[in-house]
């Protein structure tokens, strides 16, 4: 009989915060696949677990994803878990899962705490509906799609960031929201810990604030929505760009290659567009 998986929520960083069920869980599994072997130890210390450590995180190759199906199949219960909060939230956890639900492995949720909820709970933002992004790229044509994502959208918004680009974020959010002067938004760091701080404020006002404080610690960024559906995007009309682009004197190779791009169409269809212009 293979054994369970659990998804076991821990503290963000107050050990108070380990619910009794997850510390008796993490007592009854033979096994802990842990973000940070070194993070996660001194919790295990505190549930009493005796529990072997296993290392899984982003990096891990797939023999140690394969390691853990074995001792899981082979009957052992093993527990996933985070640096901090709820794993598969932005951490690899979610290739488990899903290869463990794929082979009939059972999976149980421990909940428990979760930076992106205790964001939202004290950014006095509105938590009905809303985005979670996670990490941004550092920079690239993706970056700026989802900055553009963040300014367009109608609700909340919810990011993580490292305490040294958190400056730089804010700018960026400040520069795509017209400036950010008009953009509510919330910076809660280090939460649950001895110096847990949450900062509100426009986009532009956090910007300059953190450009002179830098923070330290686990970041969460929370940015209001515009209350308003993004403006539906007019489908491109192939022979109408066609015609402009060449116009402008591209040749017509380069104009058939990117209206293939721009609109979706075949490069096929693009060429004999195209020619018969």
């Amino acid at each position: 009989m293979a054994g369970t998986l659990y998804v076991v929520a821990t503290p963000l960083g107050n050990l108070g915060d380990l619910s009794p069920r997850a510390a008796d869980t993490l007592k009854q599994v033979a096994v802990v696949a842990a973000e940070d072997t070194r993070h996660t130890k001194p919790l295990l210390v505190h549930a009493g677990s005796r529990a072997d450590l296993v290392s899984f995180h982003a990096h891990s190759t797939e023999r140690a994803l394969e390691r853990l199906l074995r001792l899981l199949g082979a009957g052992t219960d093993v527990a996933l878990v985070t640096d901090a909060g709820t794993p598969t939230v932005s951490d690899p956890g979610a290739d488990l899962v899903a290869a463990a639900r794929a082979r009939g492995i059972q999976v149980v949720t421990i909940p428990g705490p979760t930076a992106v909820a205790a964001a939202l709970a004290v950014s006095g933002l509105t938590a009905d509906r809303y985005v979670f992004l996670g990490f941004l790229p550092r920079k690239g044509a993706e970056r700026r799609r989802l900055l553009d994502l963040v300014a367009e959208s109608e609700w909340t918004v919810v990011l993580f960031e490292a305490p040294n680009r958190v400056a730089e974020l804010l700018e960026d959010l400040a520069e795509v929201c017209d400036g950010g002067t008009d953009r509510e938004a919330a910076v809660s760091r280090e939460m649950t810990k001895v110096f847990e701080e949450t900062r509100a404020g426009t986009l532009a006002e956090l910007a300059g604030y953190y450009a002179e404080a830098p923070p330290r610690g686990e970041v969460t960024v929370v940015v209001s929505g515009t209350g308003k559906p993004r403006p539906e995007e007019v489908p491109i009309d192939p022979e109408t760009r066609a015609r402009v682009l060449l116009a402008q004197g591209m040749t017509r190779k380069n104009v058939a290659e990117q209206i293939a791009e721009e609109t979706g169409i075949s490069r096929n269809a693009a060429y004999r567009l195209v020619n018969e212009l």
